[in-house]
Parts: C-alpha cells; structure tokens; sequence
C-alpha cells in the first residue's frame, strides 16, 4: 500500500446503496472508508477523528451537501479537509457552487469506477504530500529558531551571549536616542574568581557562574531589558528607558540578591561568599554619543569598583555617589 492509501477516506451519503457502492469500490483498491449517512453525523465524525478526505453528497436531508460543507470549512479542525462532491452528471451549477465553498473536485453520477479512483488517488496524494511539506516547514522552522538561540544563549548560563548584547545594546541605543530615553548599562565582575576555580575546580566554577546569571535574571524582569554573560567570570545588563536613579536601586537588588544565595568562597579577601565589583552608568544619547561610548564608561567604573576593595559598585555619573 502506497503512504497516501493508509489516509482514511469519509464517504457520506444518505442512499445506503451509494454508500455500499462506493464503499466497496474504494476497499477493493486499498483505500480505508468510513461512512456517515447524513451531514450531521458526518460533521461530528470529522471532527472526531478528521479523515485525510471527504467524498460528499450534494442532496441529503437535513443538512444538504452544500451546508456541511460550509460548516467543515468554518470548522478550524475540518477546514483543511479536502472535500470532493459527489453530483449528478447534469447539475452544473451544482458544480460551481461547490467549488466557490471550498470543494477540490467533484465525481458525477452515475460514476465511473476507475475515475473515482482516479480522482481519489490524485487528491489523497495532494494530501499526503501536502501534510509532508508542512511537517518539513515545520522542522527546519524549529530548526532554524534553535540555531538562532544558540547562536545568541551562552551555552554554560543559558542567558544571552556577548553577540547577543553587543547587537542589543546597538539597538537599544539607537531607539533611546531616537526617543530620547536614558538608557542604563551595568558591568559585574565576580570577585577573586580564578582564586575560586583554583579552589573547587573549574566545574563548581561552571556552576557559580551559571547560579549567578540566574539570580541575575531574578532581578532582571523586564521583557526590554536584557542580562547577558559579556565573557569569562563578567555579566553585563541593559536597562531600557532607566534613569540613574531607578539604576541604584536595580543595582543595590542585584547585590542583595547575591548575597541571599551564599555561595562560599573561602579564598576572597572581601567576604566568606562569592561577591561582585559592579560598574554602572546612564546616558540618554546625542548623536555626538555612541553605544561604545557608554560601554567604555562603565568599563572604567568597574575598574574603579575593584580598584578601592572590589565588593562594591562605581557609578560615573556626575549626580551618584560612588558605593
């Protein structure tokens, strides 16, 4: 049996002969058949269970052919269903309204076997390989989306990259100065790290750094702000639309966040758990200004920070007091 045979067909009709017919014709040649006598229960079976195609009466009680078809179409799990109508070899315009509502073909009666299966088969393989190119899309969509996050998450904390951050920060520098907003940037470095791996061994290392990043998101909630791990033992955070007063506090959460988790470090001249110098500044940019421009400034406020002591944060902004 071909792939598109194992699809189910739903002959629906109210004449138990047509059914039979129709029925035996298309088992003989492989196919799987249900059956539904009226639109009614051929909607609710559809629904059910929904077939890979629907061959459909025009004239039927109750419901017509014209009818159900309206409701599998408006259906969300029937829509895709293609539907072939089964009309009398006169009826004309019984074929043109089929087609306007959504119909892929029709068999006229009294019908000839072999082109039944004939049009069966052409639309079943429709099918088949319509649903195939879906799945694929699908597939390499997934794919796709899953090689852009690795290329944007650092692997080890699983929070975004250095490229992701140098690509961030340019866009949400150019979008601060276009609506001039101030925009706030914080560099953290982990006091005495290589006197901790040294220590416990590069993997407790993996996990420190990676327990930092996640309590660095704790505090970083916003969707437009962004922490991201800049490279070895260094985070660094973007803070859309964030004054420097509003910076402090961030900042001061951070350290206190750091402190809840507690991890040891036995080695550091500053404190019995791990800590970090913090650099931190805000602009709201000019065209004189550049994203680099602040990067560079709170670069040298972290050199500062560990500089007098580490386990503290510099500001370089004229109204903050360094801490």
């Amino acid at each position: 049996m071909c792939d598109f045979q194992s699809i189910p067909i739903l002959v629906v009709d109210d004449s138990p002969t047509n059914l039979a017919v129709f029925s035996s014709t298309l088992r003989n040649a492989g196919f799987k058949v249900r059956v539904a006598v009226d639109g009614v229960s051929a909607i609710a079976k559809a629904e059910y269970d929904p077939p890979g195609l629907i061959l459909l009466d025009v004239n039927m009680p109750t419901i017509d052919g014209f009818e159900t078809c309206i409701k599998l179409k408006a259906n969300p799990i029937t829509s895709d269903i293609p539907i072939i109508f089964i009309t009398g070899l006169s009826d004309r315009e019984d074929k043109l309204k089929g087609f306007s509502l959504g119909a892929v073909d029709y068999i006229t009666k009294p019908f000839q076997e072999e082109e039944v299966l004939a049009r069966v088969r052409i639309h079943l393989k429709l099918r088949f390989l319509t649903q195939k190119v879906a799945e694929q899309a699908a597939e390499l969509q997934k794919a796709n989306q899953e090689l852009l996050r690795l290329t944007i998450i650092d692997d080890l904390t699983q929070i975004a990259n250095r490229r992701r951050f140098n690509e961030y920060l340019k866009q949400e520098w150019e979008r601060s100065q276009r609506e001039q907003e101030p925009i706030s940037l914080i560099l953290c470095d982990v006091d005495y790290f290589k006197h901790y791996n040294d220590t416990y061994g590069h993997l407790a290392g993996d996990i420190c750094l990676h327990q930092i990043a996640q309590a660095l998101s704790r505090v970083i909630k916003r969707p437009a702000d962004l922490v991201a791990r800049y490279g070895g033992e260094e985070f660094v955070i973007i803070l859309s639309n964030t004054d420097s007063f509003d910076l402090v506090k961030i900042v001061r959460q951070i350290q206190t966040e750091i402190e809840q988790i507690k991890i040891s470090h036995s080695m550091s001249k500053v404190s019995k758990h791990i800590t970090l110098s913090i650099g931190a500044g805000c602009q709201t940019p000019n065209l004189e200004q550049s994203s680099e421009s602040l990067f560079k400034l709170v670069d040298s406020a972290l050199y500062t920070a560990k500089s007098q002591g580490r386990n503290r944060c510099s500001f370089y902004t004229d109204n903050l007091e360094n801490e």
